[in-house]
């Protein structure tokens, strides 16, 4: 398959300054700092990642699927006659969700996964294309992709200008080290803890408003900190001196996954005190989310979205049903 890259751009975090249009319809349902969650493996001599149960090597092949002829014929002409689906993910590592795979050169992940297997399903071939964070929504108003998949989260301001068609739940979850009875997951639960935590992020958001809460029933609120690498949340998680790393639960099931000395705790709404979902984002109006969300319901109909889910570790954010989000109909 052709895979025409665009050039290459680590994904940051997004600063609490970043105030401008661009940047809220780029920050993620659930960013992750700037390190990869594999250089969180790696480090601090905590598991090896070669041990795990998650494949990362470049040899592997996706999971496929076969065309739904009456789904493919609702596709928009412009598509249906280029023969093409053109799908634009994030550069850099954020396994199990894009990365490098080991060789360092091709890309794997649940993101191309799903994204394979749509192709499939709507009778066009895969062509991915890769793009920084920042990047992706002018990219995909300016017609470099067809449609983004990228752990883009739902939200009021990508309503404006983006389609979607759901796939996945957005959970945020507590790392912390293994055996640890602590039973993180509710605002009284943080009380007097010490949790590590993105700057700027959605994660830090939540924390945030729940130490405003636990502030106003007069209990201790949590110590929130920040550390500019994943590779110093887990030293710092190892000697003690935090109690748990609130992260988006994709990614650090993954972390736990690769490593002996931690597990996740807790399973917090990436929306909260709402919910939200990841979905694949498309232009406003293209006509494109109805037939995606059409094949995504397929692929989960005959199980090879849930062997996707399954092969990355992500069953827990399985969804049983692809929906449609509009401005109209959010």
């Amino acid at each position: 398959m052709p895979h025409a890259h665009l050039p290459l751009a680590r994904r940051t975090l997004l600063g609490a300054g970043m105030l401008v249009p661009l940047a809220a319809l780029a920050a993620c349902s659930d960013p992750v700092s700037s390190s990869t969650a594999a250089e969180a493996t790696a480090s601090d001599g905590g598991g090896d990642a070669a041990a795990g149960t998650i494949d990362t090597s470049g040899t592997q092949e996706r999971i496929r699927s076969t065309v739904d002829e009456a789904i493919a014929a609702t596709v928009p002409a412009a598509i249906r006659e280029r023969g093409s689906l053109i799908v634009g993910s994030i550069t850099g590592g954020t396994p199990p969700l894009v990365f490098l795979a080991d060789d360092n050169t091709t890309t794997i992940g649940a993101e191309p996964d799903i994204a394979q297997l749509v192709a499939d399903k709507l009778g066009l071939d895969f062509d991915l294309r890769l793009t920084s964070w920042d990047s992706w929504p002018l990219s995909l108003e300016g017609g470099d992709f067809d449609v983004v998949h990228a752990n883009v989260g739902i939200n009021a301001q990508r309503l404006e200008k983006f389609d979607f068609a759901s796939y996945r739940a957005a959970f945020m979850t507590f790392l912390v080290s293994k055996g640890s009875d602590l039973d993180l997951g509710t605002p009284e639960s943080i009380s007097g803890r010490t949790i590590a935590v993105g700057s700027g992020t959605n994660q830090e958001r939540i924390l945030t408003e729940w130490n405003t809460q636990l502030t106003s029933a007069g209990s201790a609120p949590a110590e929130l900190k920040n550390y500019s690498s994943d590779a110093d949340v887990l030293l710092a998680l190892g000697a003690g001196r935090i109690d748990a790393y609130f992260a988006p639960l994709a990614t650090m099931t993954y972390v736990a996954t690769t490593r002996d000395d931690v597990e996740t705790q807790g399973k917090v709404d990436a929306g909260w005190p709402q919910s939200t979902l990841v979905a694949a984002t498309v232009v406003r109006g293209s006509g494109l989310a109805e037939p995606y969300a059409a094949a995504i319901n397929a692929l989960m109909a005959e199980g090879t979205y849930q062997q996707v889910l399954e092969r990355w570790h992500l069953s827990a954010e399985a969804l049983t049903e692809s929906t449609v989000h509009t401005k109209e109909n959010p």
